[in-house]
């Protein structure tokens, strides 16, 4: 079998018990046997080699043969703090940044704001992130944290602060190439208002723009990602 099945509770011994979803999915989809061979991750970084022990409906259980520390990620971490679109978009937008390796991602809250990053929404955000991860082989979950305001996330950041905005100068990669710990601010459908641009440059945040055409949330978040994550590590 060549999918990856994440494990909820890493094993404390050579015994591993997946959660029930993984378990059906094992059974019912991949019609798995006692015997077989699959690969297992606990989000943490370590990768598993199992053997299966017991395969039920809702429970399967292996042995761990082999285990070992493998990282995936990518030279810089990026927290990316994002006025979460509508919709489907979101689960697009979180899929593409676990594939990126963006390290963290921040539902941002503004006064344009259009999507309300409520507790139901944001466990459906972390199980696809699980999925995500599962499809690129990543073994360290991103980070999906409850949503925020501007004035609380700038109050952490990093040195390496961008903020988007189409006034900003034009960014290049060697603003990032320093830095070992990268935030980039992305605001919602109707943009930052003026008065949150200024909080941000206030705060020592650079305000930059990714070009002249106006982006959608998702493609200026990704495109910032692809720019960090790409550019080779400090």
């Amino acid at each position: 079998m060549s999918e990856r099945f994440f494990i909820e509770h890493p094993p404390t011994g050579a015994e591993v018990t997946f959660d029930e979803a993984e378990s059906q999915h094992l059974a019912k989809v991949m019609r798995a046997n006692v015997g077989d061979m699959v690969v297992g991750f606990d989000g943490k970084g370590m990768e598993y080699q199992i053997e299966l022990t017991s395969v039920g409906k809702k429970k399967v259980v292996g042995s761990v043969r082999s285990q070992a520390e493998v990282s995936r990620e990518a030279s810089r971490r990026l927290t990316l703090a994002v006025a979460l679109p509508k919709g489907d978009r979101q689960r697009w937008l979180v899929e593409k940044c676990v594939e990126l390796g963006v390290a963290r991602l921040i539902p941002l809250l503004t006064k344009r704001g259009v999507a309300q990053p409520v507790e139901k929404a944001i466990e459906r955000l972390r199980r696809t992130v699980v999925e995500a991860s599962k499809q690129c082989e990543r073994n360290h979950l991103m980070a999906v944290d409850e949503g925020q305001t501007l004035e609380k996330v700038l109050a952490s950041r990093p040195a390496a602060s961008f903020l988007l905005h189409p006034s900003g100068e034009a960014i290049h990669h060697d603003a990032v190439v320093p830095a070992s710990d990268v935030l980039a601010l992305v605001g919602p459908e109707g943009g930052f208002t003026d008065e949150e641009v200024a909080e941000a440059a206030e705060h020592g945040c650079q305000i930059v723009s990714l070009g002249p055409r106006i982006l959608r949330v998702e493609t200026a978040a990704l495109a910032m990602a692809t720019l960090v994550t790409t550019v080779p590590g400090p």
